[in-house]
């Protein structure tokens, strides 16, 4: 296959996926392979989250993130790696560093009365904490999840199209899987010269997930690595979700779709003391979900690259890489 060299992410529009028409939704899986094949990184609109609900989870982080340190340590969890509540500052680097990223976070996961009793993924998930200062959050939060959670259905049943797989091939490896959605808040650095030299927003690493849905930041700087080693930026319209490939889909798929290395930049010195706000959705599977290379993503051209693993393998692994678990 040629390579595709973007200079921006390419724009699609999911209710050509959706709507039934035939023509339109080949045409979409079409475009999303080749995306997926080459710079891993698309951006998507009609995908069903609006702009008021992410307003109001805007609203509602950043009041979070101004209380005061110690209020928002009571709602950090170590003992369970950190998956759900707050995570603090600098705790968290990427893969390969040990200086840690100019981040502070809050996960909430998927919502524990929401899952059948008898299905037993409910004992493996711990419960979400909503801090007590905001008793808003919760609702928005979970309406984002839910609403994020279907957009990444449907951008998998399209994945599984252009792998010539059946259509609901993801459906029951995601039903109540241990998706994520992260609210991060880049804190201002009064005096850049008080943080390590190499200290970045987010170092540049590639997601662990199958896919990440992403909303639109507060500020620039995402930045995405291209193939010929090229940063190009992300920018997506105020109506898109940016969706990219995560390991484990680059896994799964034997490096046919790309899990990009992707970063967050710090802004010039002058602006260093300003906040940055994120808030991706990370899609993961049930953990019993098998990453083997798919058969049909084998050929001599492209031998067999990973090892055999479930994704709660994988996940285990990778939250140890990156300092979150012990």
């Amino acid at each position: 296959m040629t390579e595709i060299l973007y200079d921006e992410v390419p724009s699609l529009d999911l209710a050509d996926f959706t709507s039934g028409n035939a023509e339109k939704k080949a045409a979409f899986v079409k475009q999303l392979g080749d995306a997926y094949q080459n710079i891993g990184f698309v951006a998507i609109k009609n995908h069903g989250l609006n702009q008021e609900l992410q307003d109001k989870l805007y609203t509602v982080i950043k009041k979070f993130f101004t209380l005061p340190d110690e209020v928002k340590a009571k709602y950090e969890k170590p003992e369970i790696g950190f998956q759900r509540g707050y995570t603090g500052k600098g705790k968290e680097h990427a893969k390969g560093r040990n200086t840690g990223d100019l981040k502070e976070f809050y996960h909430v996961g998927q919502e524990l009365s929401d899952i059948p009793d008898n299905d037993p993924i409910k004992a493996e998930y711990p419960a979400n904490i909503w801090p007590s200062e905001l008793p808003e959050f919760e609702k928005i939060a979970l309406d984002t999840y839910r609403t994020l959670e279907n957009a990444g259905k449907n951008m998998l049943k399209a994945i599984a199209l252009h792998l010539g797989l059946e259509e609901e091939y993801f459906e029951d490896k995601v039903a109540y899987g241990n998706s994520i959605l992260r609210q991060i808040h880049y804190f201002p650095i009064e005096n850049p010269d008080e943080v390590p030299a190499d200290a970045v927003r987010a170092a540049e690493h590639g997601d662990i997930n199958l896919i990440t849905l992403l909303m639109g930041a507060s500020a620039d700087g995402l930045q995405v690595l291209r193939r010929d080693g090229k940063w190009i930026p992300i920018t997506a319209l105020p109506d898109q979700l940016v969706v990219n490939v995560g390991d484990m889909l680059e896994r799964l798929t034997n490096k046919k779709l790309k899990s990009t290395i992707h970063r967050v930049v710090n802004p010039p010195r002058d602006m260093m003391h300003t906040s940055r706000y994120s808030i991706p959705f990370f899609m993961h599977p049930r953990s019993e979900m098998d990453l083997t290379c798919l058969e049909n993503c084998i050929d001599d051209n492209n031998p067999k690259q990973f090892e055999d693993a479930t994704a709660g393998e994988f996940l285990d692994e990778r939250l140890r890489e990156l300092g979150l678990k012990k």
